[in-house]
């Protein structure tokens, strides 16, 4: 998420650092305190207007879900998004100017016919920035000559069966890196990089696979404690894992999860 968001806020202000010099080109006299005002709001407001975006695109990834759940979500994700970001850009652009002892003249109502096709343009940016920045950090498939075969008469691996929809995945056990909740459904994170969504409560597929070593870490995580390569603390006293790839958050609330990580990572 932080990498997308990061790489989405840059789009962004390279489009606004454009767009001043292009106002001050079209509208001679203008000068630059009026466009680097309107960009520079306008960034600021697309940061929480981002998280929006990343919230629908995990409850419907492009390629993993029904279209009419793309349609659904996305549609009621690229409206609250509009909403969000031109209602703060235009406060932040009132209280600027009034500042200023100037007048803004416009509320949110007058901006949003206009701003909602542009922002438009802007969803569906980032949800190609984050469906391309998942891509190049999956994990890679694990390369065949790296398995070695099971041995004669060896039990076959333990297996799930994941709901993706109307299709059924038979995912090994050893291969699910992580589950992360994502609305009503729960997101598969697969050893081979596929992130089938299943309708369920996590603590369903938290009691099927805790026998198979999955440990709830955080109230929207299982992680996989045989895949777990680095256990990372951070300021506030929480933890992040590195799980093939992937970060997932460990709370100090599952205090019995973090223990049997630290051990295991000792």
């Amino acid at each position: 998420m932080r990498r997308g968001m990061v790489a989405i806020l840059a789009c962004v202000g390279l489009f606004n650092t454009v767009d001043v010099f292009t106002v001050m080109d079209d509208v001679p006299g203008i000068g630059l305190l009026k466009p680097a005002v309107w960009n520079a709001t306008s960034l600021i407001a697309f940061g929480p207007a981002a998280w929006i975006i990343w919230r629908a695109y995990r409850a419907a990834r492009p390629g993993s879900a029904p279209l009419w759940r793309l349609a659904l979500a996305h549609g009621a994700g690229a409206v609250a998004m509009a909403l969000v970001h031109v209602t703060l850009f235009t406060l932040l652009r009132q209280a600027v100017f009034a500042a200023l002892g100037q007048s803004y003249g416009f509320g949110p109502l007058a901006e949003f016919p206009y701003e909602f096709r542009k922002d438009l343009l802007g969803y569906g940016l980032g949800v190609a920035i984050y469906w391309t920045v998942e891509r190049l950090h999956a994990p890679p498939p694990p390369a065949p000559s790296a398995e070695r075969p099971a041995p004669p008469g060896a039990p076959a691996p333990a297996a799930f069966d994941i709901r993706d929809g109307a299709r059924v995945i038979r995912a090994p056990v050893d291969q699910i890196l992580a589950v992360t909740s994502a609305g009503n459904y729960v997101e598969f994170v697969l050893a081979d990089g596929r992130r089938p969504l299943m309708r369920a409560p996590l603590s369903r597929l938290e009691a099927e696979l805790a026998p198979h070593g999955l440990l709830r870490t955080h109230r929207s995580w299982l992680v996989n404690a045989a895949r777990v390569s680095e256990l990372r603390p951070e300021s506030s006293g929480d933890y992040r894992v590195i799980v093939g790839g992937v970060e997932a958050p460990v709370s100090r609330r599952f205090r019995a999860a973090l223990a049997r990580l630290k051990a295991g990572t000792a």
